[in-house]
């Protein structure tokens, strides 16, 4: 039974990933389809790790920033239901990876409403989490977003 669940799971987990790959190729709008479409299927008490991952995704093809917001804050949540050992069986990131992330976006988000406040907070518990980071293109990538985040709050 468990060896059938995770390969549902890894089912939902490729449908992500073939939404994004939309997304990339420029069918923004094909791609935010099929994310609702998942999360219609999954909901709010689905899997954490989908949770977190299909709100994280839904939040990139939002047009309001304020619901890029709320998917944002909806993948924080789940990423706070997340256990290591969920995301291991999927990737090798530890939960507390994720956080920088998780925390950068939202910062970005409240930049975007003019929300300067909140937007440092958030960009604060990401460079405060920078430790989980790994000396990788992510870790590299998320690293380097924070300094650009930090600069245009510093000249806003």
């Amino acid at each position: 039974m468990m060896e059938q669940q995770e390969a549902s799971q890894d089912i939902v987990m490729t449908r992500i990933g073939q939404a994004m790959m939309l997304l990339h190729g420029g069918d923004r709008e094909e791609a935010r389809n099929r994310f609702a479409l998942l999360w219609s299927e999954i909901g709010e008490e689905g899997d954490a790790l989908h949770r977190c991952t299909l709100a994280h995704c839904m939040a990139d093809v939002q047009d309001d920033p304020a619901d890029e917001l709320a998917w944002d804050l909806r993948a924080l949540s789940a990423a706070d239901g997340l256990s290591d050992e969920r995301l291991a069986r999927h990737q090798t990131l530890a939960v507390r990876a994720l956080y920088p992330s998780l925390h950068l976006n939202l910062a970005a988000d409240y930049v975007k409403l003019r929300r300067p406040e909140e937007a440092r907070a958030h960009l604060d518990r990401a460079r405060a989490s920078t430790d989980a980071l790994g000396d990788d293109g992510y870790g590299r990538g998320v690293l380097a977003a924070i300094d650009r985040l930090e600069r245009t709050l510093r000249a806003g």
